[in-house]
């Protein structure tokens, strides 16, 4: 079996993992209604399911560095496994937590393993390309997995969402005890050595825009199915169709990013990504009950928020090219972190305030973010000298 073969195996278990992660979002109201909590409250279950993986995932995977990466997948995906079938085979909140938590943790050093042993099989030459293929298939789950689980839980039980699987992950799990050759494991980095990095400025900096980018979306999008049911008025075929539109958008927006790095660099990129992110979210708080506007502009959110993914990435490395492993672990980690702030948050806010509040607050993070990105790439000081020579300029024209 040729690698590419292998590899292609290994992004479409990965868009299994990847499913099981965002499907909450899309059918959060059907959850909060089922389990009798309000949804804000369900919203947690994001918190709670990123806190596991971001906290989790690095200690788990530095135990175990030393263990055949075959065997390590087959056991995270054992795992996996019976955290989806634990959510649907228990009732109750408390039970749903604990199903996202082993879900969490076994998806996350899945995917990190994953990721090396497609890096593993390719040629050298052909690394970075195994690596995106299975980033495609993780992030495929928001075009596929998403809007098919919403059509699920619409017509049948969102708890046969997980059923399903958890059925399908045995499949994956004998994919991969077929597929892939045993892998040796690799010599554990301490944590210590990998937090050394968090001593440079700019790297803080830099996993704060992730942090605050991330954030923002998040407020929003955990929130967006009862968002689109209770403030849009959208039925339940829409949401689904609005969700698939969504996912389409964000693979567009992923690669375009990624060309536009290539072409006029990640600083201008980035900056203006998060930027029309922030208005967007903005635009779509004013359009909030207009179905016929909401799909062009989920499109629009949906498509500059991750026109940033691949970007951000990029910056990173940059930042650290001879620690390129630990600073995209680094930086995993700071995803969910921010995963797991932006529900927590969009939950008070729902609670608090209103569900409608969400989009105007996740814009708020995100323009952070983006005045974050504008300063530290030094477009601010330049704005700023600038405004400087103006002043001293017109100073002497009336000295004169």
């Amino acid at each position: 079996m040729s690698y590419h073969l292998k590899i292609y195996m290994l992004a479409l278990v990965s868009f299994l993992v990847g499913t099981s992660e965002f499907i909450i979002a899309g059918i959060l109201d059907k959850v909060s209604d089922d389990i009798g909590v309000s949804v804000a409250a369900a919203g947690q279950l994001i918190t709670v399911f990123s806190l596991a993986y971001g906290f989790g995932t690095p200690f788990l995977m530095a135990a175990a560095a030393k263990v055949d990466r075959k065997r390590l997948m087959l056991y995270a995906l054992s795992i996996f496994i019976v955290g989806n079938v634990a959510a649907y085979f228990f009732s109750g909140f408390t039970a749903l937590i604990v199903s996202r938590v082993i879900v969490a943790l076994s998806s996350g050093v899945f995917v990190v393993t994953a990721l090396t042993v497609a890096a593993k099989l390719a040629p050298a030459e052909k690394q970075g390309s195994a690596i995106a293929t299975l980033v495609m298939g993780f992030s495929t789950a928001l075009i596929v997995g998403v809007p098919l689980g919403r059509l699920v839980a619409s017509a049948y039980d969102w708890k046969l969402v997980f059923g399903g699987i958890g059925l399908l992950g045995l499949l994956a799990l004998l994919l991969i005890a077929l597929a892939i050759p045993k892998t040796d494991g690799e010599q554990p980095v301490p944590l210590r050595d990998q937090l050394k990095l968090l001593k440079n400025p700019k790297i803080l900096v830099a996993l704060g825009i992730t942090f605050f980018w991330l954030g923002g979306y998040s407020i929003t999008y955990t929130y967006i199915s009862p968002f689109l049911l209770d403030i849009t008025g959208m039925s339940e075929k829409f949401v689904s169709i609005a969700l698939l539109a969504f996912g389409i958008a964000s693979l567009i927006g992923s690669k375009l990013g990624g060309f536009s790095t290539d072409r006029w660099g990640f600083k201008r990129t980035l900056v203006n990504g998060m930027l029309l992110h922030a208005v967007w979210l903005v635009v779509i708080s004013f359009a909030a009950h207009s179905p016929a506007l909401m799909f062009p502009l989920l499109m629009l959110w949906s498509f500059s928020a991750w026109s940033s993914g691949p970007t951000q990435q990029y910056h990173l490395i940059s930042l650290a090219p001879e620690a390129t492993s630990i600073m995209l672990s680094l930086n995993s980690s700071v995803i969910q972190l921010a995963m797991a702030a932006g529900a927590g948050i969009g939950g008070v806010v729902v609670e608090g305030a209103s569900l409608a509040a969400i989009t105007w607050i996740g814009a708020a993070g995100v323009a952070i973010a983006a005045l974050i990105s504008a300063a530290a790439f030094g477009y601010l000081r330049v704005g700023a000298a600038s405004r400087a020579a103006d002043k001293e300029a017109r100073a002497r024209k009336f000295s004169a």
